[in-house]
């Protein structure tokens, strides 16, 4: 594995194998339903993708920490002690063997986001079964396509603590047309420093309407509302087609850094620099640019795009964006605005003499031509074979703040009726979001062509965002069998029961 040089900058460059391998039965998500992945099915899908006959192993330890995010001192959990945990890169076709120590008084587990690997190594249950509390793991799959990943656990609320790390997966035939690399994490903070996780879990199911209309929480005579710090409060977005999230969090973060103590990622004049996008936030989307910059956006979720220029991006949570930069001379802020929050993050990109502008300043090129989905389409290396869609599922996004209860097909995931597919199919997803919160929508396991109003393929992602009262279809390959999640990267509609299942069926 290739090391950390320093926060914020990093280098250029056996138990579950009988499951569903040997064709297990698997309970299904669901109460009353269970599914039979056909026999060697797990395992003739790996033995199809690359292998190199290289292994990159490492180990990560899930355990407390106190991790200083600039002056603040957060008592949380994270990845060996740091936030955010160390990069995990590999080349196309390694094995990657990744040991998880859990340390932490409860079930972890860790799920790869965005790679489409074997499905008894997701990280997710029921595929991957949970690791207890002082048990030890080694998840161990091969990384079949390059680009920009992430991973984080797949239990609870724990998304919204230190626990998650970059993973890089490169192409070794890719000519690399950039001098640096940097890695940049945004993340929304509040364990150890605000509220816990749980307890504004708690206080957004016990407050009951009103959180969700900006500054509602501390008006008088509204009993229940804002009684617990980072519930309500939020703006509203136009990019997001309305309220921006659920919780205004007391930082916003840049490769574990606050504003007021931003990293540094060092560069000289003119130099190319290819800058790894990931939002490891929990409810919030970001607006990055760089001050004194174009953006060219060269991938989504970790397939290429046909190269685009742009000011900024808009990135949801569980999101990706590669963006290559020409560096400026002088000391350039890299902001992340949390959108529709009054707040930001950032870092600095640093060629030359000068200072850095307040904490606050926020570019111009934050207001200027921001890239959403719709303003990229995959380059023709990256877009699926064009073919017919064997089936259409339906996929309606429901719920509300009222009972803070979020459905899929009417349902919490723990009455879901899951999606079921069969190998070998092109399958339609269609969206359609009947609430008034818009949604990051994320499948584990594939990944799948955004389409257009009238049909035509566009960006290839894993993660795609859902607008209030917005359709949205996707069309994606059934290559990858077992049992897939499906659910909102927000980590509270999430945990309220916005995820079902995607089952392959024989």
């Amino acid at each position: 594995m290739a090391g950390s040089p320093g926060r914020g900058q990093w280098s250029r460059r056996s138990f579950l194998a009988a499951t569903v391998a040997a064709g297990a039965t698997l309970a299904a998500c669901t109460r009353d339903s269970s599914i039979v992945v056909p026999k060697n099915a797990v395992a003739d899908a790996e033995a199809r993708r690359p292998h190199s006959g290289r292994t990159v192993s490492t180990t990560l330890t899930a355990d407390r920490a106190r991790v200083d995010l600039g002056g603040t001192v957060a008592e949380t959990v994270s990845y060996n002690g740091t936030v955010p945990g160390p990069l995990v890169r590999a080349s196309v076709g390694d094995e990657l063997a990744v040991t998880v120590r859990n340390r932490l008084d409860r079930t972890t587990s860790v799920h790869w986001h965005g790679i489409a690997l074997r499905n008894d190594m997701d990280g997710a249950s029921p595929a991957t079964p949970d690791i207890d509390g002082g048990a030890d793991f080694t998840y161990r799959f091969s990384v079949p396509d390059p680009g920009t990943y992430w991973a984080h656990p797949h239990t609870g609320l724990d998304a919204d603590t230190g626990l998650y790390f970059p993973v890089i997966v490169d192409d070794p035939n890719e000519p690399g047309d950039y001098d640096a690399e940097w890695v940049v994490l945004l993340d929304d903070w509040t364990d150890g420093v605000g509220s816990s996780p749980a307890q504004i879990y708690d206080g957004l199911r016990n407050s009951p309407g009103g959180h969700d209309m900006p500054g509602m929480g501390d008006m008088p005579g509204m009993p229940q509302m804002g009684t617990v710090p980072g519930v309500g409060g939020t703006g509203s977005s136009t990019l997001l087609g309305g309220d921006a999230g659920d919780v205004s969090y007391p930082y916003y973060l840049i490769n574990g850094r606050i504003a007021q103590a931003p990293s540094s990622f060092r560069v000289t004049p003119g130099q190319r620099v290819r800058i790894r996008l990931i939002n490891a936030g929990s409810d919030t989307a970001f607006r990055v640019a760089l001050a004194g910059h174009k953006l060219t956006v060269t991938h989504t979720d970790g397939f290429a795009v046909v190269p685009t220029e742009v000011d900024a991006v808009l990135i949801g949570m569980g999101e990706r964006y590669d963006v290559v930069v020409t560096a400026g001379d002088g000391v350039f802020p890299l902001v992340a605005a949390a959108e529709g929050k009054n707040a930001s993050a950032r870092a600095l990109l640093v060629s030359g003499a000068g200072s850095p502008p307040p904490a606050d300043y926020a570019p111009p090129e934050l207001r200027g031509r921001v890239g959403t989905v719709e303003a990229f389409n995959a380059a023709p290396g990256a877009a699926l074979p064009a073919a017919r869609a064997d089936v259409e599922l339906p996929v309606e996004l429901g719920g509300g703040m009222m009972n803070y209860d979020w459905t899929i097909n009417g349902l919490p995931f723990a009455k879901t009726q899951p999606l079921e597919v069969r190998e070998g199919q092109r399958v339609t997803l269609s969206f359609k979001n009947t609430s008034m919160m818009w949604h990051p929508m994320h499948l584990h396991g594939h990944t799948f062509e955004v389409l257009t109003a009238d049909g035509r393929p566009g960006a290839r992602k894993d993660t795609v965002n859902v607008l209030p009262m917005q359709q949205l279809r996707v069309s994606f390959v059934t290559d990858n069998p077992g049992v897939w999640m499906l659910h909102c990267h927000n980590t509270y509609h999430q945990e309220a029961g916005m995820m079902t299942s995607l089952n392959y069926i024989d």
